[in-house]
C-alpha cells in the first residue's frame, strides 16, 4: 500500500495507517525545529527592536529597524524549505535557487512583504511557545505512563498529581493509558504541524512568487544593459568607419598626392611628415574601431574573432575553440574581450612566450580559458580590465575566474550561459 502523499491525505486515512507512516514524526520533526527556530528567531527580533528603539534619536536606529524585513526574508526561505517535511508539493516554481546577492537587489524594488514580517512576529511570539508545550505533553506524560514499569523497578517516583505508582502492578496499568495518550499526542501533533504548515504556505508562496518575478526582472535588466552597451558600441563603431575613418583615409591620398606635386625643400619634409602621422593617425583609429566593436566578430563570428586575435597577439597561440554556430552577440562579445584581454595582458606585463585560447560549449555554458607561460601575479584589481571583465559577465550570469600565482603560469577561465533571461 502506497503511503499517503501529504499529511493531509495521512489525516483522513485510517489511524493505523498514520501511526504505520512517517508523517506522525515529520510533524514531531516539524514542531521541534519551529520551537528552536522561533526561539532563535524571537531573540533576533528583540535584539534587533531593542537596538532600533534605543538608537532611533541618532537615526542609526533606523537602519537597524531596516534588518527586520531582511530577517524575515531570511526566515521565510528557511520555513519554505520546512514546509517539504509534510508538504512536499510546496516546492518553489523555479528550478534554480536565488542567490541571496539577487534578492537583496531585488528587495530594492519590493515594497516590504506583510504576510513575510507578520508571519516572522508569529513565529517568534506564538507558534514557538505553542509547539514547545506541545511538545512537552505529547512526549513527558505519554513517555512516562509507558515507562513507568521500568522507572518503578529503579525506585524513581512516578506521580501525577494525587496519583503516585509505587508497585509494578500499578505502574503496567499505567502503560494502556499511556498508550492511549501517546496515540491521541501522534494525533494531535499531526493536526498541529499540518495546521502551522498550512499556514504558512498561505502567507508566504504569494511572497516568494513576488520575489522570483523581481529577480527575474533583475537579471532580464540586467541583460537589457548589456544589449543596449553593445548597441551603442555598434553604433560608436559605425560613425567613426563611416565618418573619422573615411575622412582621414582622404587625408592621406592628398596628402599623397601633395608629395607629387610639391617640389623638393622644407614644404616638402613637412607634406610628407604629416602623411605619415595621419597614416600612423589612421592605424590607431582602425584598432580603436576593432577594440570598440570587432567587425569580424559580428561578420563571422567568436571562432574567426578569436583567431584574428590569436594572429595579431604579437606572440605564438594556439587556439582550440570548439563552438558550433553562433552565440547570443552579448556572450560572443563578452568571450571575445576576455581573450583580448588575457592576450594583451600576456605581452604587455607577463612577458610571455607563448599562449593557448581552449573553449567549448557544454550542456549550454560556454567555457573559455586562455593560458600564458609568463611571470604570472595578475589579480582582479578594481577599475581594471579583467575586473570590467568580471561585472560584464555577472550581468549574464557568467563568472571569470583568474589564477596566476607568482613566477606564472596564468590563466584566465570564464564561463556564461548561451540561453539568456
Amino acid at each position: 500500500m502506497r503511503p499517503p502523499p501529504d499529511v493531509w491525505a495521512a489525516l483522513r486515512s485510517s489511524p493505523w495507517r498514520l501511526l504505520g507512516s512517517s508523517w506522525p514524526w515529520r510533524a514531531l520533526a516539524y514542531l521541534a525545529s519551529g520551537a528552536v527556530i522561533g526561539l532563535v528567531v524571537a531573540a533576533l527580533l528583540f535584539v534587533l527592536v531593542g537596538i532600533g528603539l534605543l538608537t532611533l534619536v541618532v537615526l542609526v536606529g533606523v537602519l537597524v529597524l531596516a534588518g527586520i524585513p531582511l530577517l524575515a526574508a531570511l526566515v521565510a526561505d528557511v520555513e519554505r524549505k520546512r514546509l517539504r517535511l509534510l508538504l512536499p508539493e510546496a516546492r518553489p516554481t523555479r528550478s534554480d535557487p536565488i542567490a541571496w546577492s539577487d534578492r537583496i537587489r531585488a528587495l530594492r524594488r519590493l515594497r516590504v512583504s506583510g504576510p513575510e514580517v507578520g508571519y516572522t512576529v508569529l513565529l517568534a511570539a506564538v507558534l514557538w511557545l505553542v509547539d514547545a508545550v506541545a511538545l512537552n505533553l505529547i512526549i513527558t506524560l505519554p513517555g512516562v505512563l509507558v515507562l513507568a514499569p521500568v522507572l518503578v523497578r529503579l525506585d524513581a517516583p512516578v506521580a501525577f498529581g494525587p496519583w503516585q505508582l509505587s508497585t509494578p502492578t500499578e505502574a503496567w496499568i499505567a502503560v494502556a493509558p499511556g498508550l492511549v495518550l501517546l496515540v491521541v499526542g501522534l494525533y494531535a501533533a499531526t493536526l498541529l504541524a499540518a495546521a502551522q504548515a498550512s499556514l504558512a504556505r498561505l502567507l508566504l508562496e504569494p511572497a516568494h512568487s513576488r520575489m522570483a518575478a523581481a529577480v527575474a526582472d533583475l537579471r532580464r535588466s540586467r541583460v537589457d544593459l548589456v544589449d543596449a552597451f553593445e548597441t551603442e558600441r555598434s553604433r560608436i563603431e559605425r560613425d567613426l568607419h563611416d565618418g573619422a575613418q573615411q575622412r582621414l583615409v582622404a587625408l592621406t591620398m592628398t596628402l599623397g598626392l601633395a608629395e607629387l606635386e610639391v617640389p623638393e625643400g622644407a614644404g616638402l619634409d613637412l607634406v610628407r611628415q604629416a602623411h605619415a602621422q595621419a597614416e600612423t593617425a589612421l592605424a590607431e583609429l582602425r584598432a580603436t574601431v576593432r577594440g570598440i566593436h570587432p567587425r569580424v566578430l559580428v561578420d563571422h563570428g567568436l571562432g574567426a574573432a578569436v583567431h584574428e586575435l590569436a594572429d595579431a597577439a604579437g606572440l605564438p597561440v594556439s587556439v582550440d575553440l570548439r563552438v558550433d554556430g553562433r552565440l547570443p552577440a552579448p556572450v560572443e562579445a563578452a568571450a571575445y574581450f576576455v581573450v583580448a584581454e588575457a592576450l594583451t595582458n600576456a605581452v604587455r606585463h607577463a612577458d610571455a612566450r607563448s599562449a593557448r585560447v581552449d573553449g567549448r560549449v557544454t550542456g549550454g555554458v560556454l567555457e573559455v580559458g586562455v593560458r600564458d607561460d609568463g611571470d604570472g601575479g595578475a589579480t582582479v584589481r578594481p577599475g581594471g580590465g579583467l575586473a570590467g571583465l568580471a561585472t560584464r559577465l555577472a550581468a549574464l550570469d557568467g563568472h571569470l575566474e583568474v589564477t596566476s600565482p607568482p613566477g606564472g603560469p596564468t590563466e584566465v577561465r570564464m564561463t556564461c550561459p548561451t540561453v539568456l533571461p
